[in-house]
């Protein structure tokens, strides 16, 4: 159907036309009709002359008549071939009209087509502009494609408009009305084209179906269902179900041409991808608030929204003048449950202490998993005495529940608690979690499966900033090389002559300060920079003994600490060993000493560490020997080169009975199974000749000679 203006335009263009034409064939008609007067005359005019020469006896007339009847000959020649000529111009004429005619037409009808799909393009296009995504779209996408809808409403007018979703246990059909119709009209929407949408969806008819209706601004077309018709578009096979979407339905009873059919469908498939996106989305950004604040495993709070409850509840109790209570929760050994039956057991469990945490906690109070195996519970309005009942109420609950391993087995769980409660113990978040994790620590102490509050610490939570603190300048100073080595001799105890020197590592402050590493030990331990601590001074000292070989020493024996986690396998011995070989520094030279208590704590390892360590050729000294219990059991499981005598026993060999006869029984057993003894703390001259009567092989100590930046050679 053409445009009115371009209708006009065709009217008065084809009568123009046709009344030329109609002109024309009048014209034809006419001179046809001349021609044959003309004819007819001229065949009497010439059958006359004809007459007139037969019947005249004048030879001079019968020449002039003849010459006359040859002209009209010629002359009706001559009129024959221009009345020929003239209708072929006229049928030529006819017929070039006649297809002007029907060019016009089609030039018309092309253009009335271009025109329609122009106007269906920029309809299509005032409805897909409108269409764009943004945060608030999707945070409420219903009312987002409400919106769409009320702008495809105005465009192309429809009736009803569906969305169908496949949700968790049943069919979701989201319903809107455009315009205001009658509850009669609503009530056969939904039986019909509910049972339209399955069907055009390939769904079972008995799918269970959960509507939810909107009214959208409009004009409704119809009450009349039965004379609407549905336009379908489901999601494409080849793209992932869009949130559960299944597809979207156009409804109207207005008329659609295939253009608009097609344009309609064309605006459905694109609300497919952003109705589907939308909710997509909507779900994600659901899903990311949720899990901002939650912990995905256990489904309870996580450290972030911990930290932000807790922060809060400190100015709350603050204004109102209320105590609160925090608990540190850490699983006992729970490292051994990951290790024995796998860690999806172990992720198991943890929400099973969720669980624990959720049944035994007020509603109000929260509980939140803060790291792998350590979780913490914030007690509002809740003092130190009420929180100690929680608390053991939690470690009786869990202690009492059951959990299942693969194997059909079952295994129980403990937990150690630390209670720090505000505003006594502290005044603000950081200290009320140092002091919560302090008192935890301190439950593991004394046996692990209780609770333990701040104030039983007395003072250790000072201590334990103070150790943070140290493991910072430490860190620091590895980064920054300013760790460097000491060199403590030791002595023949009979000759005095030099046998040895202790490495020791010393930190240099960044004002100049020298400070002993014994500050950093628990440090070291903590925080596990043992590693990077051994390695650095290994090298330095290596690289001086290299630089004393070079003098002629070669005699002097370089003893060395390691911390305990290097029996674990992590290479000390390889780096030292490679080191022996570039710098040419024979391995019998080099003594490993580990402290009597960190070697006897994984026996284990510590066979494999000593025979790896005399493969290469190095010899080992235990420390502070005589310190551990049951150390001669050890003698006897692990065999050393050397024992350095804890010096807490040599320093009171003069005043105490008991510290003379273990140094001396100690002495004598290290002499009889072959074995080196090391005397440290000897302070005076009178400690050394005791220590000489008793055997003993070397001494170090104050009395010997202080450490010392340089290495000394051999006296």
């Amino acid at each position: 159907m053409l445009p009115n203006h371009l209708e006009n335009m065709r009217l008065q263009v084809t009568d123009r036309l046709a009344a030329l034409l109609e002109s024309q064939t009048r014209s034809k008609i006419f001179s046809s009709g001349v021609v044959e007067l003309i004819r007819s005359s001229h065949q009497e005019v010439v059958s006359e002359l004809k007459s007139a020469v037969v019947n005249t006896d004048d030879p001079v007339v019968a020449q002039v008549l003849g010459g006359a009847v040859q002209m009209c000959d010629r002359l009706d020649q001559s009129l024959e071939i221009l009345f020929q000529e003239r209708n072929r111009q006229w049928h030529r004429n006819g017929n070039y009209v006649q297809s002007l005619v029907g060019e016009f037409n089609e030039t018309l009808t092309g253009l009335a087509s271009t025109l329609i799909e122009k106007d269906l393009l920029e309809r299509q296009s005032r409805v897909l502009e409108r269409i764009i995504l943004s945060h608030e779209h999707v945070a409420q996408w219903k009312e987002f494609v409400q919106e769409i809808l009320a702008d495809f409403h105005a465009i192309f007018p429809f009736n009803f408009f569906y969305i169908a979703f496949a949700e968790e246990h049943d069919l979701s059909l989201y319903l809107y009305y455009l315009g205001n119709h009658s509850e009669e009209a609503k009530r056969n929407a939904r039986e019909m084209l509910s049972k339209q949408m399955i069907a055009n969806l390939a769904l079972p008819d008995n799918a269970p179906l959960s509507i939810e209706e909107f009214v959208v601004r409009g004009h409704g077309i119809t009450d009349n269902v039965d004379a609407v018709r549905m336009i379908t578009v489901a999601v494409p096979d080849h793209t992932p179900k869009l949130a559960g979407l299944l597809g979207v339905a156009y409804v109207s009873s207005g008329e659609l041409s295939p253009q608009e059919e097609s344009v309609v469908r064309s605006i459905l498939s694109v609300m497919v991808m952003v109705v589907g996106s939308s909710k997509l989305l909507s779900r994600t950004l659901s899903e990311l608030e949720y899990y901002a604040m939650h912990d995905p495993l256990t489904g309870i709070y996580n450290r972030r929204q911990f930290n932000n409850m807790l922060e809060y509840e400190i100015g709350r109790s603050e204004r109102h003048h209320h105590e609160f209570s925090l608990l540190q929760l850490d699983l006992d050994d729970f490292k051994d449950i990951n290790d024995s039956y796998g860690h999806q057991t172990g992720d198991e469990a943890l929400c099973g202490v969720a669980e624990v945490l959720r049944e035994h906690i007020r509603k109000g109070d929260l509980a939140a998993r803060i790291g792998g195996d350590e979780f913490a519970v914030i007690l509002m309005e809740t003092g130190r005495e009420g929180a100690t009942t929680v608390a053991n109420m939690l470690g009786k609950s869990l202690r009492e529940r059951t959990f299942t391993a693969p194997d059909g087995k079952h295994f129980h769980l403990t937990v150690s608690i630390g209670i720090a409660t505000y505003p006594i113990d502290a005044q603000n978040e950081a200290d009320l979690q140092v002091g919560a994790d302090a008192a935890m620590y301190r439950a593991k102490d004394i046996g692990k499966d209780s609770a333990c509050t701040l104030d039983e610490l007395d003072g250790k939570v000072e201590i334990g900033r103070h150790t943070r603190d140290n493991a910072e300048k430490l860190r620091e100073a590895l980064q920054q090389d300013r760790i460097i080595p000491y060199y403590h001799n030791i002595v023949d105890c009979k000759t005095g002559e030099l046998f040895a020197c202790e490495t020791l590592a010393r930190l240099v402050e960044p004002d100049g300060n020298i400070v002993s590493a014994s500050m950093f030990i628990e440090t070291i331990e903590k925080y596990g920079m043992g590693r990077d601590l051994d390695r650095m001074i290994i090298n330095k000292a290596f690289r001086a003994k290299r630089e004393l070989m070079l003098t002629g020493e070669s005699g002097t024996k370089m003893f060395l600490n390691i911390s305990a986690q290097e029996i674990q396998g992590r290479g000390i011995l390889a780096y030292a060993e490679e080191l022996c070989q570039t710098l040419e520094i024979p391995p019998s030279c080099v003594v490993f000493e580990i402290l009597e208590r960190d070697a006897i704590g994984d026996m284990t390892n510590m066979r494999k560490f000593l025979s790896n360590l005399r493969e290469k050729g190095f010899a080992f000294a235990l420390d502070d020997f005589g310190s551990g219990y049951n150390s001669f059991h050890y003698l006897r499981e692990l065999r050393f080169e050397y024992v350095k005598i804890d010096g807490a026993f040599v320093r009171n060999i003069l005043n105490s009975k008991i510290d003379y006869a273990l140094v001396h029984n100690l002495s004598r057993l290290c002499q009889d199974i072959g074995i080196y003894t090391v005397a440290e703390f000897v302070e005076t001259q009178e400690i050394l000749e005791a220590l000489k009567d008793m055997g003993i092989n070397y001494v170090q100590g104050f009395h010997i000679g202080l450490p010392s930046a340089n290495m000394h050679t051999r006296k």
